[in-house]
């Protein structure tokens, strides 16, 4: 029961703004035009910010376990490939694509992992370790995805693959990733003023995100896309633990690592999925779906998977 409270205090919350943001287009106090800049403002700013922030946090050296990293870094890049070749069941129609890949694998690593881990041992010092071997390959490989799929762009001619590499290249989610690798490689000491300035724009990038998502949620276009809704929720919450908590728990991974691990394969699907998706030429209806459903149906999965993981004492 104490599980239970705690994960629908994690998600009742998260699920609770999107609603809020919903309420606010309904009732006419935010327009089209400003979701389409809260989402602009948040893909350029906020997000890059945030990255950047929890990649400089994090001590590298400090942290550095070959073991849990390339574990980390494997399943992730198993995983994405797994659903994208999946995607090949949707036959000729190829607008959803990237939307169902990236909503799939892409799960809030960094905030609820933090929380989580934190929770249960009162600190994450592994935490920043499992964020550094998967999510900058989530924003790298979600950014090539959403640019070679986007709907309308022709197929990979040239033009197109020289376009969607420039999208790439350009791309400030992963200009995000490179400068904060950068300073937690180096140690890299920034002045308090910038550090609390760039702090200051981080922890906008969530509830902004979340308020974002809800304004922009079209329910009916959401209800044609329930298949593939429900499917990538379930590949996202359930079937990755499945699979691969398994082959963790055989490896010898205990405690906050096994949370780690938890989180990276079964944590509700990130808002910020919405932001890069409508922001990459995408509709988002699919994208907000599933960060919707996974955020509802999230507290139930993760306590069943945290039952497990103590029954078995591994936590």
């Amino acid at each position: 029961m104490e599980n239970l409270i705690f994960s629908l205090n994690v998600t009742l919350p998260i699920f609770l703004t999107i609603v809020f943001g919903y309420v606010l287009k309904q009732i006419k106090m935010l327009n089209e035009g400003f979701v389409k800049t809260l989402n602009k403002f948040n893909f350029d700013i906020t997000l890059p910010a945030l990255i950047f922030l929890d990649l400089y946090e994090a001590d590298f050296y400090e942290v550095w376990d070959a073991k849990f990293f390339f574990f980390c870094f494997s399943v992730t890049l198993v995983c994405i490939f797994s659903i994208l070749g999946l995607t090949l069941l949707f036959g000729k129609d190829r607008s959803l694509t990237g939307e169902f890949v990236q909503a799939s694998y892409r799960g809030s690593a960094a905030v609820l992992g933090l929380a989580l881990i934190q929770n249960i041992y009162g600190s994450a010092t592994i935490a920043p370790l499992m964020i550094i071997g998967s999510v900058p390959l989530y924003n790298v490989l979600a950014v090539v995805i959403l640019s070679f799929t986007r709907p309308g762009s022709g197929g990979l001619d040239k033009k197109a693959m020289k376009k969607a590499l420039k999208g790439v290249i350009t791309n400030p989610i992963l200009i995000g990733i490179a400068l904060g690798m950068i300073a937690s490689l180096t140690r890299v000491q920034l002045p308090l003023i910038a550090t609390r300035t760039i702090s200051n724009l981080a922890v906008l990038a969530t509830p902004l995100a979340l308020i974002g998502l809800g304004a922009g949620f079209e329910g009916k276009a959401a209800l044609h896309l329930i298949r593939p809704i429900l499917l990538a929720s379930t590949l996202r919450l359930v079937v990755q633990c499945a699979l691969f908590l398994p082959l963790a728990i055989h490896i010898g991974f205990t405690g906050e690592k096994m949370i780690a691990l938890l989180v990276m394969l079964g944590a509700p699907t990130t808002p910020s999925c919405y932001i890069m998706a409508k922001n990459m030429g995408h509709k988002g209806d699919l994208t907000s779906g599933v960060v919707v459903a996974t955020t509802l149906l999230g507290a139930l999965t993760l306590t069943f998977w945290l039952f497990i993981l103590k029954s078995r004492g591994l936590l």
